[in-house]
């Protein structure tokens, strides 16, 4: 499937100061389709940055995954998975 905008993420806990923010997002892509590249076309307007968290919710499994914003690139933001130790 392909992210549609009519089903953004929602930031859950903007970023303060230089902390990340903490985004949701569900979806039933898979977590390997939310890794691809400018995945979230319209992150920046949404106001997604560089290292802020996304915990994604594949509701097609149904299973969750930890992701990073990697890169924004114009209006897109891409996400990678975050090392969870």
């Amino acid at each position: 499937m392909a992210y549609v905008v009519t089903n953004p993420p929602q930031c859950a806990v903007p970023g303060i100061g230089s902390a990340p923010a903490i985004w949701t997002y569900k979806s039933a892509d898979d977590d390997a389709t939310v890794n691809g590249a400018s995945y979230f076309s319209n992150g920046v307007a949404l106001g997604m940055k560089v290292g802020d968290l996304v915990y994604v919710f594949d509701s097609g499994t149904p299973k969750g995954s930890v992701h990073y914003v990697t890169s924004v690139s114009g209006a897109a933001a891409t996400t990678a998975f975050a090392a969870v130790a």
